[in-house]
Parts: structure tokens; sequence; C-alpha cells
């Protein structure tokens, strides 16, 4: 009797237990299909040996199938697909069969499943399921198609590495594959080479036609270098009108070399845009790893210095990267970093030279011309500092100064002798230049016709028709121009047709050639002098320091001259007594 009541008890305890069970199953499997219908994604689940069971309605229809086909068939061949048969598995399907098979749990697991033509991609989540005893009973879990998201990522990650206005790949995907290179390039002890290009005269298609048209030849140049890429070089645009090239392989360098060069005849080919033919070119900074750089931000500095050289050289040319370029580039650096304090510290002043008439000898003014005394660096000639504060965009400040401090001593002259000033053609592309001008001139008290702002022909060749506008406007002012090293660049008759100059103004090598008796020094100078009488303008021989040349110039018919026969450049203090002695008397300086 007490056995009988003891297993009576047993069995209705398991029996309490066993619909304790029934009722919490019960509970999670109305659960989880109140989630499978609320949410977006579906559940699946296994048994021990991988086969579906009790497949959801939504997660045979996510298969193409009727719940009936696939229950009880092996998850890993149903998510293959077509493919089960060849045996050809996608990598995530590899590492989903390695998490059922580890009875590991997973999320995010994304693999592709192709049920029909179109490619959807998966997202699954399980964990292992045990029962009461600790027996493992198969894999339960969700899963979403995430196709669309994919699609958005992969969008995204195509914007960050690709130009969206060209379709190259830009500056951030042109480094990795450039990294991916030298890496490959190290491993089997071979080299890698890495171009930066940069377009001629692309500036002044967008400043005369606008953007979109230099947008749409933009388009044109990254044609035409897809079109020259072979499976061991990759190009991109970098910004701007900027472009980049790797090469994957560059152990024959003549190859390469020879690359560049077709790459610049290519892209020197004229263009129609828009019904306009445009005539652009490019230059080529090249640079080989790992010789010239051991990481890729190192290539890509001696490359950009290689490119430095080539612009520097004419443009339309390609430059390799020497050893050389790195120091010169440390030295313009040292010494940009010196010039950016050398107003502030005082380490700058102006000299001033005297310009007198041919015929009288009268002293007709001064031209005020920049020093720079450094203490690290001593005595440094304005042809070496002020190119680099050019491109270090620091001249509008020296500028500035300059103007300031000389109309101020020019003030202090006698009536009737005039400043020459000169001008940088990136100072006359500031918007503020004119203010800048008018404010001195009221500031110091000088009158604006006592003031003459000398520019040379780089202004023009620049083909930015906003110099012109500025000069247009500074003329307004009252104030003179004059076109200083005339004949020595490109001349053009329409610089003195588009400006009105006071004076032209001939380069010393001229006047030295001529006094030798060169025959060519003697017709450019008598040239230029007809052309000056005819158009009213007066003419400056420079760099004159013998009687002979003297007479010469005169003889030719130039109305001014200036040179060390007549005064070297003088500080402050001897052209204040220059300036107020008595003139009368012909024998200048």
């Amino acid at each position: 009797m007490t056995a009988c009541l003891s297993r009576t008890r047993a069995l209705v305890t398991i029996h309490n237990a066993q619909a304790v069970l029934d009722e919490r199953d019960e509970t999670i499997s109305v659960l989880l299909l109140e989630f499978e219908e609320s949410a977006a994604e579906w559940l699946w689940e296994t048994d021990a040996t991988r086969r579906v069971i009790r497949p959801s309605a939504r997660f045979a229809r996510a298969c193409g199938r009727a719940p009936a086909d696939i229950d009880g068939m092996p998850i890993l061949q149903l998510l293959a697909g077509p493919s089960w048969d060849s045996g050809t598995f996608a990598a995530g399907l590899r590492a989903l069969a390695e998490k059922l098979r580890n009875r590991d749990s997973f999320v995010n697991l994304r693999l592709p499943i192709r049920f029909t033509e179109q490619e959807r991609w998966w997202q699954l989540a399980a964990a292992p399921r045990y029962d009461d005893r600790g027996i493992f009973c198969g894999f339960r879990g969700v899963g979403a198609d995430v196709t669309d998201q994919r699609a958005s990522a992969d969008k995204i990650n195509r914007m960050a590495r690709f130009d969206t206005l060209t379709g190259l790949p830009n500056r951030r995907l042109i480094t990795e594959t450039l990294s991916d290179a030298m890496i490959a390039a190290e491993a089997c002890g071979g080299r890698c080479a890495f171009m930066m290009l940069d377009l001629d005269r692309f500036k002044a298609v967008n400043d005369t036609l606008g953007h979109p048209v230099g947008d749409r030849l933009l388009c044109q140049v990254a044609e035409r270098l897809g079109h020259m890429m072979s499976a061991n070089e990759s190009c991109g645009r970098l910004g701007g009108d900027e472009f980049a090239l790797v090469v994957r392989d560059a152990s024959d360098t003549s190859a390469v070399e020879e690359l560049a060069g077709r790459i610049i005849t290519a892209l020197s080919r004229p263009y129609d845009v828009d019904h306009y033919t445009l005539h652009i070119g490019a230059s080529i900074g090249l640079a080989f790893g790992p010789r010239d750089g051991r990481t890729s931000e190192m290539l890509i500095r001696s490359a950009d210095l290689a490119l430095y050289r080539a612009k520097d050289a004419g443009r339309g040319v390609f430059r390799v990267y020497e050893p050389a370029l790195y120091v010169q580039a440390e030295e313009r650096r040292v010494l940009e970093i010196a010039l950016r304090g050398a107003l502030d510290r005082g380490e700058m002043s102006l000299a001033y030279q005297p310009i007198i008439d041919t015929q009288g000898g009268m002293l007709r003014g001064f031209e005020a011309l920049l020093r720079w005394e450094s203490p690290e660096f001593g005595t440094v000639p304005p042809s070496r500092f002020i190119p680099l504060a050019e491109d270090a965009r620091i001249i509008a400040q020296i500028g500035a100064w300059v103007l300031r401090t000389a109309c101020a001593e020019a003030a202090s002259w006698p009536e009737g002798l005039r400043i020459a000033v000169n001008v940088s053609p990136v100072q006359l592309q500031n918007d503020g230049f004119v203010t800048t001008v008018a404010t001195v001139l009221a500031d110091s008290g000088l009158s604006a016709d006592r003031l003459e702002l000398e520019v040379t022909e780089g202004v023009f060749l620049r083909e930015d028709r906003g110099a012109t506008t500025t000069l247009a406007r500074i003329l307004d002012l009252g104030v003179r121009l004059s076109l200083d090293d005339f004949g020595i660049g490109h001349s053009s008759l329409g610089y003195l047709s588009r400006t009105r100059f006071s004076s032209i103004k001939i380069d010393g090598s001229f006047v030295r050639a001529a006094a030798r008796g060169g025959r060519e020094a003697l017709a450019i100078i008598r040239a230029v002098v007809a052309l000056a009488q005819s158009l009213d303008i007066a003419t400056i021989a420079e760099g004159v320091e013998t009687q002979d040349e003297r007479q010469l110039v005169a003889a030719l018919g130039c109305t001014h001259a200036q040179g060390d026969l007549f005064g070297r450049a003088l500080p402050v203090t001897e052209t204040r007594t220059l300036a107020e002695r008595d003139w009368t008397d012909s024998a200048a300086a």
C-alpha cells in the first residue's frame, strides 16, 4: 500500500511537471508566432540532425516553397539551393555549417541565397536547444532578408571609395590600392609605382566657361585614363584636377615611364565639350616603391615632389623622383617657416633704385625693391623667396606691407617723383587688392598718379580675366601701370590693347646684348620703342651699367633708364638724400 501510494504521488508529480512543460512550450510557441507575425524576421528550427522541423509559413515563403516541402529537409541543402549538387558553396554557408557542427550560438551571420535567378542576402541568428536532461535537440533561430540593406551599405561603401563625378576610385581607395601594391611588391622583392597627375590650364576652363563644362571635361579625362589602364594599373581622381595612378608591377621602369609619356600625349589631345574645342595638358610626378618610399604616405609625397618639379620644368612633362628633391623640399619648408615670421621680426626692408630720364638725366622716381636679411639664411634673394611666398599664400600680406611702406616713404619726397612697386599675379587675383591700394593711398597721402604698379606678363598668361578686371579698377583710381620684363616671355600686343599701361620696361638682358652688337636685341628694342611711341607709352631700359649702354638706349629712343650706372638699390636714408638733391644738373647719380 505504501509503495503504491508513493508511486501514485510520483506519477502525479511527473504529470504535473509535464503539464507545466507543455504549457510553457505552448506559451513560447504562441509568443514566437506573435513575434513572427509582427516582425520583419521569420523563425526557423532544426532537429539534432540539422533538418528543418515545424517550418513557419513566413520562413517557407522566404524559401519560395510550401511548408510541407521543406519539413525534414537538411537546412544546409535548403539554403545552398542549386549549388548543393555542384558543391560550390559560399563562404557564409560554410561558416553556418561550422557553427551547426560545433553547436555554437551565432548572430549576424550573412550569406547569399539563390532560390531563383535573383540573388538575395539573408542574415541569420540562432542558438542550440537542449532538453531537461541536457541532450542536444537542434537549433532555433531567426532570419531576415537584408538584400536592400546590403545594397544600401554597398552604395555607401562605393560613395566612400569612388569619385561621384567621374566614377573613378577616390583618394581613399587609391591609397588602399597603393598600400596593397606596396605590400605585394615587398613580399616578392619587386617594385610598384605611383603617379601624381595634374591637368595644365584646367583652371582657365572653369573660369571662362564655368564649372559644368569643367566637370564634363574631367569626365572625358577620366574616360581617356580608364581606356589606358590594364590589369596591372589602377587610376583614380584625388580631387579637383588631380588624378593618380598605381602600377602594381613596376619592375620594368622604362615601360612605366613610357606609360607616363603616353598618358600626357593622350590627355593633351583636344576635347569636344558642349560645342567647345578645349586644349589642356598634363604634368606627372612619378615615384617607385619601395625605393622612393616604404609607406604609401612616403611614396605619395615623393610623387608629389616629382610633380612639382614637372610643373617647374614648364608643364606637359613627367619627372621621376630623386632624393635631391626631398632635400630641396625640406630646405623650402624650413625657409617658408622663417619667411612667415620675417615681417613681424623686422627682417624685411625696402631698397630704392633711381629711375632717370635718358635725355636730361633728371631723376623721375624710384623702384621699391624688397630685401630679406635672415639671421638664419643670410641675404635671401627675391627670386628665391617671392615664389615661395606666392605658393605659401602669404604674398598678399607681404605685398600690402611693401605697398604701405613704399607709399609712406614716397609721400615725403618732392612732388613729381614717382614710386614703382612690383605686384605679383597672385595679388591681383585677390578681390581685396584694389581696396588695399585705395586705403594705402588715403593713409599715406600720396597722390594716385605718383604710384606706378609693375606687373609682368605672367598676369595674362594665367588666363584669368579677374586679374584684367582688377587692373582696370586700379587704373580707375588714377594709379599708373607698367609692364615689366616685356619681351622675355610670351609677349603679345593684346596685353597692351586690353590694359592702359603708362610704361614698358625693357629687360636688361636686351640692353647688354644690344651693347655687344646683338642684331636681334637691337631689333627688339627698336620695335618696342616704336610700339610704345605709337601708343604714347614711356619705355624704361633696365640694367644700364655703363656709359655706352646709356648712350645706346638714349639713341634708340628709350625715354627712361635705371641701373647701377645711375644708382644701385639704396637704403632709405640714402634714397632721401638723393631725392632732395638739386637735379637741375643733368649729371645723374
